[in-house]
């Protein structure tokens, strides 16, 4: 039986296996550490190009942590704390990105 995967990056046809992957060793590393995506395209080489794949790669950061975390039996607390704050973080980028998309319509309105 083959394993599924998903394609997560189209650009650099990269897929969520190969992410988990990079998610883990660079946790191996270190657990406590602020995984981002460009810090994930670093690590395999890449790098983003459209960038519309990072709300999807955050997901799969958030997803893979918690299940890092809970196989290695770390304390409830730590890891919610922490997932906590990565999902702010992933809020925050988002408000960014609408708020850049806003004001780049607007620039485009009030140039004609």
């Amino acid at each position: 039986m083959v394993d599924a995967f998903m394609l997560v990056c189209s650009c650099n046809y990269i897929t969520d296996k190969e992410i988990k992957a990079v998610i883990n060793e660079m946790l191996d590393e270190d657990c406590w550490q602020l995984i981002v995506p460009a810090k994930v395209y670093h690590a395999m080489n890449k790098r983003g190009r459209c960038c519309g794949c990072f709300p999807n790669v955050v997901d799969l950061i958030v997803r893979t942590t918690e299940a890092y975390h809970a196989n290695r039996e770390t304390e409830t607390a730590e890891v919610v704390d922490f997932i906590e704050r990565l999902k702010r973080f992933h809020a925050e980028q988002n408000a960014e990105i609408a708020e850049r998309r806003k004001a780049m319509l607007e620039s485009r309105r009030a140039a004609g």
